[in-house]
C-alpha cells in the first residue's frame, strides 16, 4: 500500500451541512426588479474538511491544512449528485503533502467512494478533471504544432509496459501528422516499481531541451533493469543505446529537479494515478486509442 493509499482511507457516507450561493437572475422581470434566485447548493468547505478529517484521512500524525476545488461536474448517470474534484493539502512528518481526492455530494450526503452495484466500479476510478490550458505550453510540446488542430496530453514512464505499448505509438502519430496533432509529454516515474526511471526522465527532460527528441523515443526501448539504480550504470546504458551523454552532476541540477517536481505536482492536479495516462482535447481517454480516429 503507497502512503498516500495508508494516508487516505474512506469507507463511509457522511452527512454534511450545506451553505446556500445566492446569484442574480439574468432575467428582468416586469417590474424592472431583479431577484435573487437560488442556485444548487455547494458544501461548506469548512464541513468538507471535517468530513475529511473524521472520515477519509484517519492517521493521527496528518495534520489537515485545507481544501481546495478544482472542479465541480455532474454526471448524467449520477442524477442529483454533484461531483468536486479537490486536492486536499496535508503535513505529514513536516513535509507538505498535496492529495488529489473525488468527493461525492448530494443533498447533504457526502462520500469519496460511490459504487455502481451491477458493474463493481467505483465512480472516482472514471473521473478526471478537464485538462487546463496551461498545460499546453512550448516547454511540455514533444512533436506536432502547437496550432494543431487535436491537443493531447500524455503521462507516462518509459519503463512501463503499457507505455511501452501505446506511447511509441502515439509519438509516431504526432510527428507523421503534426498539423492535426499536438503531444504535450509529462513525465511521471513510478519510482516504487521502477527506480531506474528516475534517472531515465531526468535524461528526456534534458534530450528535450536540447531538442533531441530520438532520444526520448529511443528510452521505450531501452533494455535496462527497471530496479537499477547506480546511476553510472544507467547513463553508460543510455549513452550507448541512444548516443547522448549526460554526467552524473546534472542529475542532482536544481532547476532540472525543480521542472520534475512540477510535472509530478501536475500529474497529481490531474488525478493521474497510473501510466500512461491520455488526454484528447482536454477530456481523459481511457482507452488511450482515441487518437488513432484524428490522424484517419
Amino acid at each position: 500500500m503507497s502512503l498516500m493509499s495508508k494516508l487516505l482511507m474512506s469507507t463511509v457516507v457522511a452527512t454534511v451541512a450545506l451553505s446556500t450561493t445566492i446569484q442574480a437572475d439574468t432575467k428582468k422581470p416586469e417590474n424592472n426588479v431583479v431577484k435573487p434566485t437560488l442556485q444548487k447548493k455547494q458544501p461548506d468547505i469548512k464541513d468538507l474538511v471535517r468530513y475529511i478529517r473524521t472520515s477519509v484521512v484517519r492517521n493521527p500524525q496528518v495534520d489537515i491544512k485545507g481544501l481546495t476545488i478544482i472542479e465541480s461536474k455532474t454526471l448524467k448517470e449520477l442524477p442529483g449528485w454533484n461531483v468536486l474534484l479537490t486536492t486536499i493539502d496535508l503535513e505529514y512528518q513536516k513535509k507538505p503533502i498535496h492529495a488529489p481526492e473525488i468527493i461525492f455530494v448530494k443533498d447533504g450526503l457526502v462520500t469519496s467512494s460511490l459504487v455502481n452495484l451491477k458493474t463493481g466500479e467505483d465512480y472516482k476510478n472514471t473521473i478526471k478533471p478537464k485538462v487546463p490550458t496551461s498545460l499546453y505550453n512550448d516547454a511540455h510540446l514533444l512533436f506536432g504544432n502547437k496550432n494543431a488542430a487535436h491537443k493531447l496530453v500524455v503521462f507516462s514512464d518509459p519503463m512501463c509496459p503499457f507505455c511501452r505499448d501505446i506511447v511509441p505509438g502515439i509519438m509516431k502519430a504526432a510527428k507523421e501528422n503534426p498539423s492535426k496533432i499536438a503531444l504535450y509529454y509529462y513525465h511521471l516515474p513510478l519510482l516504487r516499481i521502477h527506480p531506474v526511471s528516475g534517472v531515465l526522465t531526468r535524461v528526456m527532460h534534458e534530450a528535450q531541451k536540447e531538442k533531441k527528441l530520438d532520444v526520448i523515443e529511443k528510452m521505450y526501448t531501452l533494455n535496462i533493469d527497471a530496479r537499477e539504480t547506480n546511476a553510472t550504470k544507467i547513463l553508460s546504458a543510455v549513452q550507448k543505446h541512444t548516443g547522448y551523454t549526460m554526467s552524473e552532476k546534472k542529475l542532482a541540477d536544481k532547476e532540472l529537479n525543480k521542472a520534475m517536481k512540477a510535472d509530478e505536482d501536475v500529474a497529481g492536479r490531474m488525478m493521474v494515478n497510473g501510466t500512461p495516462t491520455v488526454y484528447v482535447d482536454g477530456v481523459w481517454d481511457k482507452s488511450r486509442k482515441q487518437y488513432e480516429a484524428l490522424i484517419k
